[in-house]
């Protein structure tokens, strides 16, 4: 007799979240792929589905705790074999998918090339292409894979996708700031892509002090393009910030900048700010347009003058309108919602299409690079 939770016509579903070990989840800092996870599994333990997480052996969670490396392998450089533990870490979700309804893979592509040995449904959620050469990977199991998009920009032309489902934020360690601040921000990794020195280029010429905050992921670049301007008043960088930390700094500012130099597929940072009630000024490449309304909570601007006359322009915007919007479209109930309702019409093997499609109506080749990455 089968147990299978949507078999005994419960809504009760048993769900395996299968994250990174690049980082513990939830991330202490930067770790934006085991934060939508955490959120994710706790979202659906709140819910009352038999939630368990897949991820490093130092990660938290309300449901039950798999793990065979013992911490996230950038928290702990060479502590192990990375290709060694990912391997372990896939096979035993694999190992016990028959306990569950639906795998949610949070990961990134390997674990597609276990989804054709068991019967159990994998619903991959695409957190960005590194590069167009793991395309073919998510091709060759298009026919029975079940995608989830995290915007419409992000979505390639040759797969098939079950849903757009937009990243979700829990509100509660954002605090709601209605005055604004003195400085501008920069969050995130320190990389060309995330435009660094365009926020500190940006911020020179606004005669505004800039804040810099995050991981440096291209020490180069760091060192040649953003370090040197250290030494220049006005322009402080923090390293990685802790929950506390990031709430204050984001809440404190007047405006992120965001001024990257490729298809973000998301940007939770962008997110965060708008939850404390902060603007954000972006480029708008990749999700950008979807998630910014310009003119209510940021500006899109094409260059960097562009973005000089938006820091003149972010005082007439209300911070109410940014912590609303958040409210809106962007919080951890939505998108718990969003995946709670995939995964039982696919676990129920109804239809699972909330917008299954090749493409979204939209050109997403136009707004894709080659450099495209996780948020």
């Amino acid at each position: 007799m089968t147990t299978r939770a949507h078999a005994q016509g419960t809504s009760r579903l048993r769900i395996g979240v299968l994250a990174s070990i690049a980082h513990r989840t939830p991330p202490r800092d930067y770790g934006p792929w085991e934060q939508v996870a955490s959120t994710l599994a706790e979202g659906l333990v709140a819910l009352g589905h038999d939630v368990t997480l897949f991820a490093t052996a130092d990660s938290r969670t309300a449901g039950r705790l798999h793990a065979e490396a013992p911490r996230g392998y950038e928290e702990d450089p060479g502590g192990y074999d990375v290709k060694v533990y990912e391997g372990l870490h896939n096979a035993a979700a694999f190992e016990r998918a028959g306990g569950f309804d639906v795998l949610s893979n949070q990961f990134d592509f390997l674990p597609l090339t276990y989804s054709r040995l068991v019967s159990t449904p994998v619903v991959t959620t695409i957190h960005g292409f590194s590069s167009e050469r793991i395309v073919p990977v998510y091709r060759a199991y298009d026919d029975i894979a079940h995608y989830v998009a995290i915007s419409d920009a992000d979505r390639h032309p040759d797969l098939t996708y079950d849903a757009t489902i937009h990243h979700g934020i829990d509100l509660s360690p954002f605090t709601f700031r209605d005055q604004r601040g003195e400085y501008l921000l920069f969050l995130g990794r320190i990389h060309p892509d995330k435009g660094t020195h365009r926020a500190v280029e940006v911020a020179r010429r606004a005669g505004l002090p800039l804040v810099i905050a995050g991981i440096i992921q291209d020490r180069d670049y760091f060192r040649e393009l953003v370090e040197p301007h250290l030494g220049t008043p006005g322009v402080t960088y923090l390293g990685p910030v802790g929950p506390a930390e990031r709430d204050e700094l984001l809440g404190g500012a007047l405006a992120l900048l965001h001024l990257i130099g490729f298809a973000e597929p998301f940007g939770l940072s962008v997110v965060e700010s708008l939850a404390t009630g902060t603007p954000v000024i972006a480029f708008p490449l990749g999700s950008m347009p979807e998630i910014i309304r310009p003119g209510r909570t940021g500006f899109l601007v094409d260059d960097v003058d562009a973005a000089v006359e938006a820091v003149g322009r972010v005082g007439s915007l209300s911070r109410q309108d940014c912590r609303d919007d958040v409210e809106e479209r962007f919080t951890a109930t939505r998108m718990v919602a969003d995946y709670a309702e995939l995964f039982s019409r696919i676990a129920s093997g109804g239809p699972s299409a909330v917008n299954r499609s090749t493409s979204s109506g939209m050109s997403t080749k136009a707004k894709r690079t080659d450099a495209s990455l996780a948020p």
